[in-house]
C-alpha cells in the first residue's frame, strides 16, 4: 500500500492556531458533535481547503448503541446524524471501506486521490465519491485510549474523513493543516463523547432523574430529600425454585425477558426504575407538579400493562415448551427519602424509608392472598380516578406495622377513567 503523504512544518500557521483554539473551546463547551463538524469544516473552507464532504463517527459505551456518525455536506448545506445499534451487522459497505482497512492495519492516516494520474480507487466507496464530483479523500482514525475492549478490539475511538472537490484535490499545505488539526478535532470530540457516555451510562444504571442529579453535583453521602411518591414493587413468584432447575445459559435470558415486562411500562410512562432486586424491581412515580390522582392512574396503568406483558410472554413460553412464572406487584403511596446512601467510597442513589419497607411487605402477601396485584390503602384513597374499580381485600397485618392495613386489588375488567 502507498504510505500516506507526510509533511513537516516547524511552526503552525495562523489558520491552524485559530482553528485549533476554536476546537479546544468547542470541546470545553461540549458543543454537539454535528455543530462541531459543521463549524470545523466551515473554518477549513475559510482557510482555503475547499472541503465538500466530511464524516466523523465515534464508538460509544451504551447498552443499545455502538456508534454515532455525522456527515457534513457543503453542497447540501446540512449535517446528517446516524446511530448504529449493537444488533446491526457489519455489512459489505463497511468491510470494504477504507476505514475498515485502516483499523485492520493500525493506520492513523490514509489519503486517496480520486482523479488524475495518481488516482487510486481501491475501495468501492471511493468510486462513488469520484462519480459524485469529489476529487480527493483523506481519512484519519484515533483511539480514545479508554479501557473498553470487546472481542480483543478497541471499542472506543473516532474515525474521520474529509473530501475535496477542488480540481487538483488537496494541496500539500492542506494536508499539513489537516495533520496538525485532526488530533485536536479528535480530542474535542472525545471530551464531548465521554460526557455523553457518562450521561448515558448513569441513566442506564441509575435512571434518568437520578443520573441528572448526580451529574449536576448531588454526590455527597447523606444528601437526600423527602419525596412523596408512588412505589411500584414487583417480583417473580417461583423464580428461586425455577432457577434451581434451569440451565445457567438460559436463566439470564429468561430473567431479562420478565424484567423487561416489568420495567418497560414504567419507563414509558415517565416512572423511574430505582433498582433491580434479583428477580424483581423497585420503581417510583414522583408526585410533584402532577396531582396524586393522575400519578396513581399512571402507575396503575403501568401495573396492568406489566401483567399483560407477562401473560403474553408466558403464552409464548408455553407454546415453546418452556416453564413460566407469575408476577406479583404492589402499589403504595408514601413519603420516602431520595438520594445518596452507602459507604464513603460506594454510594447508591435510591429511595429509603418505612414506605419502601411497607411496599415490599405488601408484595409478599400476593401469594398468600392469591392475587398478582395488591394496592395499599393510601394509594387507593389517592386514586380517585379509579373510584369504583378497586375492591377491598380486607385488613391484613404487615410485619413491622402496628395495625393491620386494608389492601385492595383491581376488580376484574376494571379500568381507570
Amino acid at each position: 500500500m502507498d504510505a500516506p503523504d507526510r509533511f513537516v512544518r516547524d511552526e503552525m500557521s495562523l489558520d491552524t492556531r485559530r482553528i485549533s483554539a476554536w476546537l479546544v473551546q468547542a470541546g470545553l463547551d461540549a458543543l454537539p458533535v454535528e455543530q462541531l463538524m459543521a463549524g470545523f469544516c466551515e473554518r477549513l473552507n475559510g482557510a482555503g481547503l475547499r472541503i465538500a464532504r466530511a464524516n466523523v463517527a465515534t464508538s460509544t459505551l451504551h447498552p443499545l448503541l455502538r456508534a454515532y456518525g455525522y456527515t457534513w455536506d457543503r453542497r447540501g448545506g446540512n449535517t446528517e446524524s446516524l446511530a448504529f445499534a449493537h444488533s446491526d451487522q457489519l455489512n459489505a459497505a463497511w468491510l470494504e471501506s477504507p476505514f475498515a482497512f485502516m483499523l485492520a492495519n493500525d493506520l492513523t492516516y490514509l489519503r486517496r486521490p480520486l482523479t488524475g494520474p495518481k488516482a487510486k480507487l481501491d475501495f468501492p466507496v471511493l468510486k462513488e465519491f469520484r462519480d459524485d464530483g469529489l476529487t480527493d479523500w483523506y481519512g484519519a482514525a484515533f483511539s480514545f485510549g479508554l479501557d473498553a475492549v470487546v472481542d480483543d478490539k478497541v471499542l472506543v475511538g473516532l474515525i474521520c474523513s474529509l473530501s475535496s472537490d477542488r480540481p487538483d484535490g488537496f494541496a500539500s499545505s492542506d494536508l499539513v493543516l489537516l495533520e496538525q488539526l485532526l488530533p485536536t478535532l479528535a480530542l474535542a470530540v472525545k471530551s464531548i463523547a465521554v460526557h455523553e457516555m457518562s450521561r448515558g451510562l448513569l441513566t442506564t444504571y441509575l435512571g434518568a432523574d437520578a443520573a441528572a442529579r448526580v451529574l449536576s453535583g448531588t454526590i455527597m453521602r447523606g444528601s437526600t430529600q423527602s419525596v412523596h411518591a408512588v412505589l411500584y414493587y414487583a417480583d417473580l413468584r417461583g423464580f428461586t425454585t425455577l432457577a434451581d432447575v434451569t440451565p445457567t445459559e438460559e436463566l439470564i435470558g429468561m430473567l431479562d425477558d420478565y424484567l423487561e415486562c416489568m420495567a418497560k411500562p414504567v419507563e414509558q410512562r415517565g416512572g423511574q426504575v430505582m433498582k433491580f432486586l434479583g428477580d424483581g424491581l423497585l420503581a417510583t412515580f414522583g408526585v410533584g407538579a402532577v396531582q396524586p390522582p393522575d400519578v396513581c392512574t399512571t402507575a396503575l396503568d403501568a401495573a396492568r400493562e406489566a401483567m399483560s406483558l407477562v401473560a403474553a410472554l408466558n403464552a409464548r413460553r408455553r407454546d415453546a415448551g418452556k416453564p413460566v412464572m407469575e408476577i406479583d406487584l404492589a402499589l403504595h403511596l408514601g413519603d420516602v427519602l431520595y438520594g445518596n446512601v452507602g459507604s464513603d467510597s460506594r454510594l447508591d442513589f435510591t429511595v429509603i424509608g418505612p414506605a419502601v419497607n411497607e411496599a415490599s411487605r405488601i408484595e409478599t402477601l400476593c401469594k398468600k392472598l392469591d392475587r398478582n396485584l395488591l394496592i395499599s390503602e393510601s394509594f387507593a384513597a389517592a386514586a380517585t380516578g379509579c373510584a369504583g374499580q378497586l375492591i377491598s381485600l380486607g385488613h391484613h397485618p404487615l410485619r413491622g406495622v402496628r395495625e393491620p392495613v386494608e389492601l385492595f386489588t383491581l376488580a376484574e375488567g376494571g379500568c381507570c377513567a
